[in-house]
């Protein structure tokens, strides 16, 4: 019997027809100078105004077109009219400004497009890349919707608003006035097509979603180790023989620019130098820096093979390729990649050693970017300017180089300080498994003053720390704690190369210090023992454990403490207008044609609303629930295939009759966040395109809404459960547990193991201890039983047997469980709490 808490039954019977995702009230956005109810829209607007009345949307209603229509705004409207139909099964026509006045009981919708010169272009240069391009006026009464832009693009952008408002179900909409035009004006996702071939139907089917959430730059990685996936007439061999026999033709890629510049979207290709060459190598390894021959390579990481910058070869090589390139792509940026340069067969390389040596050349840092100057030399000579990553940063680098940030805020703040356009990814990596909310507090520009101001009274301790990862080097860093009184108020942490973050949230509970904080790699909380000399526990890095030790280091009056999460210098006003906005990414080693939809959507509305709306909506509940209904909407709406491609993969492991057991089996998990995911592939597994993406963690969507409020519950819990503790959400989150328990008995009785997955098992007969240890854990927290030592033992141990990564998936319940135990076994005062600190952003 499953359930073994009599007390708790009844609460089940109860909740039994509760949602299955619930979501608090969400907290009211300012709009103007009043507190209203948030639209159910993302990205948000800059300024909306709800006004009395609704607006009946009916087959009567018509659409009307004043001003210079245009094939680019017939396509947009037609896509609205295509979308309305998905949603309401509404077919309305389309007028003009010289058709019949409607009578008075009809409704319309107006599409105003009174200063638009007919012969602006859509973008082609940084420099028209311009926000004002993409205002517009939304306004619904109950008698006409009117949408009104100076250019075709804010018609675009302001189409996916109403479209939003309209929704998925019939009623009325509310009648608004919004006014909206995007904080920033680079907004990107970039795709990895390399390391898992996209076909062009996926790559346009995340062009309409990229549409949807007003994003404008589609940056297309389509070389690197692993393959070359562009058509070249000059050398051929790239596509015939690097690309493993998928590569797209240049018509293809014509046909994905004329797509994308349809829904106002610019694209940048990436075409890797001079490193990530393997798939150059193979193809003309008389490029390289080392002979060949080369193998096709489809093992992840970092390689050696790099372009012999001493090679004139290579830079004709280079110039016929980047001219190819821009044939293709009008847009004026070209990304050359330039990132993890490893020198080393440029060492050891006697003619690379000679040229340097005629250069002045004294490091490969330097050599890197003489190489990069010839690069952006050919692309000026072409028209076009050239993007790298972190590592083409140099002080000799043209300052017309834009450069894209992977290293984080510090290395973006670097770059707008030396005079480049600066983008800004660290944070927005998609395919690095992360909580939304994590996505949805990155700073695009670093705040220039510390946290929290300092006290004399303060005393500072720090700890050293380290933690070791099966893949890579150990992560180490230091611990700064300030305590007044002896308890613990406030602190920092450290990881060696970066720069210092706040901790939040602190509590200290018998002889545990917790504490949370953003790191560069995503969301990190600690559970932690100071015990005299010795520091010891677990950081919870994403949703998956790190065994951390270390040792005390000193004790000290504050006079002395660091400076915490304030940049180097304060960033002027021109440096700060040099950081244009920022780009998602997905790197695609566990991404493929299966499962990008359920990777990217719907969180990439959250990246998007970050872009483009600023810091107007910043509350995290809100955030959900609005992108509950944003994932609704483009459910009916739009073509995405998010929810088919997790029910497809569950028919696919458990078979189509077990489809809806999987689905609430999987709302109780998450696969693991970070690169815990990578890491283990690459301890137990190849680390190549050979690890097939068939696990149950590749079926799960990327964070459990389930269990979010119970996540967050952590954060209040106290040793008196009569204090701070919401019992509505303790409940429904025990009910999603019960839920997923009794599809895991489910699929055990209903599939023979023989088809049963190693995974499926073990993660099944986990799922079933995840509820029983839940419900045994609440009952005694709520009753205040606390274990004898005899029963703790038992009860840890299981929580022993939960913790970690089970075939890459996670239980996300059980650092709370495991929360309410030590509450319950040790006493304590009321923990001391430390909240995140009001946003400065843009």
């Amino acid at each position: 019997m499953l359930m073994k808490v009599p007390s708790l039954t009844t609460l089940l019977l109860t909740l039994s027809c509760s949602a299955l995702v619930p979501f608090n009230k969400a907290t009211a956005l300012e709009s103007d100078t009043q507190q209203q109810a948030p639209l159910a829209l993302m990205p948000y607007p800059q300024k909306s105004l709800r006004k009395s009345g609704d607006f009946d949307l009916t087959r009567d209603t018509q659409i009307r077109i004043v001003g210079d229509s245009t094939p680019l705004l017939d396509a947009a409207i037609e896509r609205f009219q295509q979308r309305l139909y998905r949603q309401r099964s509404l077919t309305l026509p389309v007028g003009n400004a010289i058709s019949a006045t409607p009578g008075p009981e009809a409704t319309e919708i107006l599409i105003e497009l009174p200063q638009f010169r007919a012969s602006r272009a859509l973008p082609k240069t940084l420099l028209e890349l311009q926000r004002e391009r993409e205002k517009y006026q939304l306004h619904i009464s109950p008698q006409k919707i009117t949408l009104r832009a100076g250019e075709p693009l804010g018609i675009l952008r302001g189409l996916h608003t109403l479209s939003q408002l309209v929704g998925s179900e019939a009623g009325p909409i509310q009648a608004v006035q919004i006014e909206d035009q995007p904080v920033y004006r680079w907004r990107g996702l970039m795709l990895d097509s390399v390391r898992h071939f996209l076909s062009i139907d996926t790559i346009k089917r995340q062009l309409d979603g990229m549409a949807a959430a007003k994003l404008n730059v589609f940056h297309w990685h389509l070389t690197d180790d692993q393959g070359w996936r562009l058509e070249s007439p000059s050398y051929p061999r790239l596509h015939q023989v690097a690309s493993g026999g998928d590569y797209y033709t240049r018509d293809q890629v014509r046909e994905i620019v004329a797509y994308a510049a349809a829904r106002g979207i610019v694209v940048v290709p990436e075409i890797d130098m001079p490193g990530h060459a393997s798939a150059i190598a193979v193809a003309y390894p008389e490029l390289m820096s080392a002979p060949g021959p080369y193998k096709p390579e489809d093992r992840w990481g970092v390689h050696t093979p790099l372009l012999n910058p001493a090679n004139p070869q290579v830079l004709e090589f280079a110039e016929t390729i980047l001219t190819e390139v821009a044939e293709l792509f009008p847009f004026e940026y070209i990304h050359i990649g330039g990132d993890e340069v490893n020198p080393e067969h440029w060492q050891n390389n006697p003619q690379i050693q000679t040229y340097m040596a005629e250069y002045q050349l004294s490091t490969p840092q330097d050599l890197h970017n003489h190489f990069n100057l010839q690069l952006a030399a050919i692309l000026r000579r072409l028209n076009r300017r050239m993007i790298g990553w972190d590592e083409v940063l140099h002080p000799d680098l043209d300052k017309e180089v834009a450069v894209q940030s992977w290293r984080g805020p510090d290395a973006l703040a670097d770059t707008a300080r030396a005079g480049h356009p600066a983008i800004l990814s660290t944070g927005f990596y998609l395919d690095q498994p992360q909580y939304t909310a994590y996505h949805y507090r990155n700073r695009i520009t670093p705040p220039d003053t510390p946290a929290h101001p300092r006290s004399e009274d303060d005393i500072q301790q720090q700890w050293a720390f380290e933690f070791p990862r099966k893949r890579g080097s150990a992560i180490s860093g230091q611990l700064t704690l300030f305590s007044t009184g002896g308890k613990v108020t406030r602190g920092s942490i450290t990881f060696s190369g970066k720069r210092s973050q706040p901790l939040m949230n602190i509590s200290q509970h018998g002889p545990l210090t917790r504490f949370s904080s953003d790191t560069w790699m995503g969301p990190l909380s600690a559970r932690l023992q100071l015990d005299g000399q010795q520091l010891s526990g677990n950081f919870l890095v994403g949703n998956a454990p790190y065994r951390v030790s270390g040792e005390f280091l000193k004790s000290a009056n504050i006079s002395n403490a660091p400076e915490v999460h304030g940049a180097k210098t304060a960033m002027t006003r021109a440096q700060r207008e040099n950081i244009l906005g920022g780009e998602a990414a997905l790197w695609a080693e566990m991404v493929d044609e299966h499962n990008i939809d359920l990777r990217l959507w719907p969180r990439t509305f959250a990246v998007a609303e970050r872009l483009w709306s600023g810091q107007i909506a910043r509350d995290e509940d809100d955030l959900y629930q609005r992108m509950e209904a944003a994932e609704q909407w483009a459910a009916s709406a739009l073509p995405l295939q998010h929810r088919q491609q997790q029910q497809q993969a569950l028919a696919q492991l458990l078979s189509s009759e077990l489809v809806e057991a999987g689905l609430n089996l999987s709302a109780v998990l998450e696969p693991a966040h970070y690169y815990h995911r990578h890491h283990e592939k690459s301890a137990h597994a190849t680390y190549s395109r050979r690890d097939p993406l068939n696990l149950l963690a590749d079926s799960l969507p990327v964070e459990s809404l389930a269990l979010r409020e119970f996540r967050n519950l952590g954060q209040s819990l106290t040793l008196n459960p009569k204090q701070n503790t919401d019992w509505k959400i303790l409940q429904r989150s025990l009910l999603h547990l019960w839920r997923g328990a009794q599809a895991a008995e489910q699929i055990l009785t209903a599939l023979p193991q023989s088809q049963r997955g190693e995974d499926i098992q073990k993660i099944a007969e986990l799922a079933i201890l995840q509820s029983e240890l839940s419900f045994e854990i609440v009952s005694r927290y709520s009753d205040q039983r606390p274990f004898s030592h005899d029963e703790e033992i038992a009860a840890r141990e299981k929580l022993d047997r939960l913790k970690g990564m089970h075939h890459e998936i996670v239980f996300p319940a059980v650092p709370v469980l495991e929360q309410l135990c030590d509450l319950l076994q040790y006493s304590t005062t009321a923990p001391t709490k430390i909240t995140k600190e009001e946003s400065t952003d843009v």
